[in-house]
């Protein structure tokens, strides 16, 4: 029997493609763009050298720092992001030389919480069919290491903080991969044991009886992974003047209290998200996007891109990092650590357009919020950013001893997040935050969790 080869409109004929191979062979500049790229790499050829010369690492506008952290092999950006806005501050209000807030600690009580969460939300869509839409979204991750800032308030408000030296690191917490396939393993488990019981009669109130033992469980699994999170601690220290201190029996409430004592809850998620279903000078939310039960809810504010950069520049010029949220994939050099839209020329290297405009790229899948870091600075010229300093939590060997920059068109295009304090908001942003959110499907854009690796 011979190949039918389909000559309709919406087949490709290889005459077709005969002619598609005719068109590239006969372009000189073609044959040399494949000879380049499949040798080097199209970032090699793409790369702008003077692009990469202009984005200097120097800044009018700088906050003292501690080292740089490394989140390793683990999407925990967005906690190393949110104790590092915390923890300069602890040192300043306490006179301390800088130090660490233990990740793994937070990462711990994330899963405990998330876990529940997680079998809370099965119970709500325990009537649904399971290839539904909602329950498959509920299914695809439920345990995955990202997050948002306002999660990160739920876990300190609710389990407090600790310095690392209390519960350091683990082979896990610093390379997650296995560790949550296992407890993801675990949780569908559960949801599937809970929908087969609820269609033989299991109500409701049972099944939260039974989730008591399946969180018993989950604990336990945690331990194993992550060590016991402590109830109580010691902490010493010399500040530095040379005092000694000593605080004994402190509960992580209690730590968090004593050494920096804001309300959390004063910072507020100020978000640019320029599509048509978000109107501007409107609060939204997003349906099952959480990880305490009961806690916070994710609460945005969306306004255009340059009242970001104005409280964003406003809070570090009092001296407050600022934590916030990007595509930090796009047009960057993570080696380099430079974030620049001129870094790469893919269209001049491929000879082709890829022009989409910030909204098109978040209607269309092509961008959202991956990665949460910390602006500790920028470069003011006139009146106007044209860098901003980045301290990320990738190790101090990427970027410039671990700070990346950033320039003011990329943070025009790919910049999704800044948290802030409600007081540098303008009066009338101010007020709009009392409104009603709109409440967002957990697969809108904005319901993107921060989890670079």
């Amino acid at each position: 029997m011979g190949t039918d080869i389909r000559t309709d409109d919406r087949a490709l004929s290889m005459e077709l493609i005969e002619q598609f191979s005719a068109d590239f062979g006969s372009v000189p500049a073609n044959r040399i763009a494949m000879n380049a790229v499949t040798k080097s790499g199209v970032n090699a050829v793409a790369t702008d050298r003077a692009a990469g010369i202009d984005m200097q690492f120097a800044f009018s506008e700088e906050i003292a720092t501690g080292p740089v952290t490394n989140q390793k092999q683990s999407g925990r950006c967005w906690l190393f992001a949110g104790l590092n806005t915390i923890r300069s501050d602890i040192a300043k209000r306490n006179n301390m030389e800088p130090f660490e807030l233990s990740q793994s600690y937070q990462m711990f009580w994330d899963k405990f919480e998330k876990a529940n969460y997680f079998l809370e939300r099965i119970f709500d869509t325990i009537e649904e069919d399971t290839d539904s839409r909602i329950v498959q979204w509920l299914l695809q991750s439920p345990l995955q290491d990202g997050g948002q800032w306002d999660m990160f308030v739920n876990l300190v408000e609710k389990h407090g903080v600790v310095p690392q030296s209390v519960m350091p690191e683990t082979f896990h917490s610093s390379k997650s991969y296995l560790m949550n396939r296992l407890l993801t393993k675990k949780l569908r488990k559960y949801a599937s044991d809970s929908r087969r019981a609820f269609r033989s009669g299991t109500t409701i109130e049972d099944l939260r009886e039974q989730k008591l033992t399946w969180m018993g469980e989950f604990y336990r699994l945690l331990c194993t992974f992550l060590g016991e999170p402590p109830s109580s601690f010691d902490f010493e220290y010399r500040d530095k003047d040379g005092e000694f201190h000593r605080h004994t029996d402190l509960s992580p409430l209690d730590f968090f209290q004593k050494f920096f004592g804001d309300d959390l809850r004063s910072y507020v998620s100020i978000i640019n998200a320029p599509t048509a279903d978000k109107p501007f000078g409107k609060t939204y939310t997003v349906k099952y996007l959480g990880n305490v039960e009961g806690g916070r809810n994710v609460f945005y504010l969306n306004v255009d891109i340059e009242t970001v950069k104005q409280v964003a520049l406003a809070q570090i010029k009092a001296g407050e990092p600022v934590w916030f949220g990007c595509d930090v994939g796009q047009m960057s050099d993570s080696e380099a650590g430079i974030m620049d839209t001129d870094l790469f020329d893919y269209e001049g290297a491929l000879n082709t357009t890829f022009a989409m405009t910030k909204a098109e790229r978040l209607d269309y899948g092509e961008s959202l919020m991956t990665h949460a870091m910390v602006f500790t600075g920028a470069n003011v010229v006139g009146e106007r950013v044209n860098r901003w300093k980045v301290e990320n939590s990738w190790g101090k060997d990427r970027g410039k001893d671990g700070f990346f920059v950033m320039s003011d068109a990329w943070f025009n295009d790919y910049m999704y997040q800044v948290v802030v304090h409600r007081k540098y908001l303008p009066a009338e942003l101010d007020a709009a935050l009392n409104q009603d959110p709109v409440l967002l499907n957990p697969w809108d854009p904005m319901g993107s969790l921060a989890m670079m690796r």
